[in-house]
């Protein structure tokens, strides 16, 4: 008999409040769970595909400005949509196909990876370690009394975003603002991580086929660096 894992019951409990449809019907959430990861320093698997990133953007930005690029133009609209400015808070698409016309990061094998999928698929992609969320994910319009653990100037910080502001949160607070503009450092991933939860935003014009091929290129890359690993995923939609 079929058993649901944990990781099934962590997706299937996790979601988008109606307030964010109101906001884009338009906006997906692609949600993946990747366990039995073994985190590596960065290594040829992720070399390669960082390498073909950085060449991607600059074919990219080559043709036009990156605030042009449709995917990236669609997050400045949302970003508008809820009070947000994206000349100063850029979504994560945008500050990423920026750095990697130049250079991307070499981080960790984990974070290489997914930083290269996120600028080949062109869709914003978030990563955290599973382990340190306490309940579902959700996806909501914040009243600005959710504590976000961050860091300023090095120390340790509690901020609050603004009423309205999109955010992902779990049972303890925020996990990253402006929906998908900064990750917090309480579920952040680490040479300790060993179950990981990605989440893939997307709006028109990137299909649900398109979505589908990016966690599936996230899922092969992973797979090749931690061979066996076992994956669950879910999309999250207005439908």
């Amino acid at each position: 008999m079929h058993r649901t894992s944990p990781h099934e019951y962590f997706l299937d409990a996790s979601g988008v409040e109606p307030a964010v449809f109101e906001l884009r019907p338009d906006y997906r959430a692609l949600l993946l769970v990747a366990d039995g990861l073994d985190m590596a320093p960065s290594n040829p698997v992720s070399d390669d595909l960082v390498d073909a990133a950085e060449v991607h953007a600059r074919a990219l930005l080559g043709a036009g400005p990156v605030e042009d690029l449709p995917h990236i133009a669609a997050w400045r609209a949302a970003y508008r949509a809820f009070g947000a400015k994206p000349q100063r808070t850029r979504n994560s698409l945008q500050a990423l196909t920026r750095r990697a016309a130049d250079r991307l990061p070499r981080v960790n094998a984990l974070t290489d990876i997914y930083n290269a999928v996120s600028v080949l698929h062109q869709v914003p992609i978030g990563g955290e370690d599973l382990a340190l969320y306490r309940g579902p994910a959700r996806l909501v319009r914040a009243t600005g009394d959710e504590p976000f653990e961050a860091f300023a100037d090095g120390v340790p910080t509690v901020e609050h975003p603004s009423a309205g502001e999109v955010v992902w949160r779990d049972d303890l607070g925020v996990t990253c603002r402006r929906w998908n503009w900064r990750q917090g450092p309480r579920t952040a991933l680490s040479e300790r991580t060993r179950t990981a939860f990605f989440i893939f935003d997307a709006l028109d014009p990137m299909t649900d086929e398109a979505l589908g091929a990016a966690a599936t290129a996230l899922s092969s890359a992973l797979d090749r660096m931690s061979p066996g690993i076992d994956v669950s995923r879910r999309l999250v939609s207005a439908e």
